[in-house]
C-alpha cells in the first residue's frame, strides 16, 4: 500500500516557505556571485539552479513553488550574504520545529547545489567560490 506523504508533511506558512526560498535561491546567488565573471557567473547560476529543482520530499515541494515576495536584493555580495546566511540558519531551526525528519533533506539539497555550482568550471572552483561554500556549510551549522 502506498503511502500519501501530502497527508503527513506538516504545513508550512507562506512567511516559512519564503525563509525555505530565500535560503535556497540565494545559495544560487551567492555561489554565481563568488565567480563575478559573465561566462563563469551564468554556469554557476545555472548549474545550482538545476541542482535547487532536484530537491524532494517537502523541502523539494516547497523550493518548486513560485516564491511570492522573494528578494534576494542588495547593493553587495555582504547583502545578500547577510540575507543568506540568516535564511539558512532560520530554515534550520524551522525545520527541526516542524519537521526534522527534513533537515538532512534540506543540508543535502544546499550541498547539492553549492556542490554543482562549484563543478560548473573548467579546473574545479576557484579559492572564492571554496570560501563561500565554506560559509554557507558554517551559517547550515550555526543553527
Amino acid at each position: 500500500m502506498s503511502r500519501n506523504t501530502e497527508n503527513t508533511t506538516p504545513a508550512l506558512t507562506p512567511d516559512e516557505k519564503l525563509t525555505l526560498q530565500t535560503a535556497a535561491h540565494g545559495v544560487v546567488s551567492l555561489m554565481a556571485a563568488a565567480d563575478p565573471g559573465p561566462i563563469s557567473s551564468t554556469r554557476s547560476g545555472m548549474a545550482g539552479g538545476k541542482a535547487l529543482s532536484s530537491a524532494t520530499g517537502l523541502v523539494g515541494r516547497v523550493l518548486a513553488e513560485k516564491a511570492k515576495g522573494l528578494d534576494l536584493g542588495g547593493g553587495s555580495t555582504a547583502d545578500l550574504a547577510d540575507r543568506v546566511f540568516a535564511a539558512l540558519a532560520d530554515s534550520v531551526t524551522l525545520l527541526k520545529a516542524k519537521a526534522p525528519d527534513e533537515v538532512a533533506n534540506f543540508r543535502d539539497t544546499i550541498a547539492t547545489i553549492t556542490d554543482a555550482a562549484s563543478r560548473a568550471h573548467k579546473g574545479g572552483p576557484g579559492p572564492a567560490e571554496t570560501a563561500m561554500v565554506q560559509k554557507i556549510g558554517a551559517a547550515l551549522e550555526a543553527a
